[in-house]
């Protein structure tokens, strides 16, 4: 045996997986969940212990907006269909139609506007989301609200005739549904701020 066939059984003995090998995966594996088991405990008591740790750890989760349809259209992009969450999350891609929002008056109204359209006016979804509230708001009727992939929460009101479902994925430009009568009202918000409207229609 010369130094090259060494070489070579040894690189051949090297990338075969040795029972010491895999012993030392399953403990390297083992040791990092006993780790995450270890700091989830330690949050867990230190919860219990501390209320100021608690109260933070509350607000962030109560309070801060996760973005859905930013978290979708992420998926899509580098996840595409290897899961199928499509099945879990409705999209509605099949009513896009080729209308922009359009309207003859607008007016401030409560936390928003009042658009003045045409009687029985499909209205078009502005922005791709997700649907995140459908039902009557006091002062703005039948209201469908939409979670854009921008962050910002959409709300059509005075709606209907609509065939959107809780958490339909819906792309910019779907039909939303029938305005109810002559007029249609839109808020814009974000964490809990409504934003001018001038800004964005």
């Amino acid at each position: 045996m010369n130094i090259e066939q060494y070489r070579q059984r040894k690189k051949k003995k090297d990338s075969s997986p040795s029972t010491h090998s895999l012993k030392k995966k399953f403990f390297g594996f083992l040791s990092r969940t006993l780790i995450i088991i270890i700091l989830f405990l330690v949050c867990i008591i230190l919860c219990k212990s501390n209320t100021d740790i608690k109260k933070s750890i509350y607000e962030y989760v109560y309070n801060t907006n996760f973005n859905f349809a930013s978290f979708h259209t992420i998926y899509q992009k580098y996840l595409g269909d290897v899961l199928p969450l499509d099945s879990i999350i409705n999209t509605k891609t099949e009513e896009v139609f080729d209308e922009k929002l359009s309207y003859k008056n607008s007016s401030i109204y409560k936390d928003g506007v009042k658009l003045t359209v045409s009687d029985n006016y499909l209205v078009p979804t502005l922005e791709s989301g997700i649907v995140v509230y459908i039902g009557e708001k006091e002062n703005y009727g039948n209201t469908i609200i939409i979670q854009q992939i921008n962050g910002i929460d959409v709300w059509y009101g005075n709606i209907k005739n609509s065939s959107m479902q809780m958490y339909d994925y819906v792309e910019k430009g779907a039909l939303l549904g029938e305005a109810d009568g002559e007029f249609i009202y839109m808020v814009f918000a974000k964490e809990g701020k409504f934003l001018d409207y001038k800004d964005y229609i």
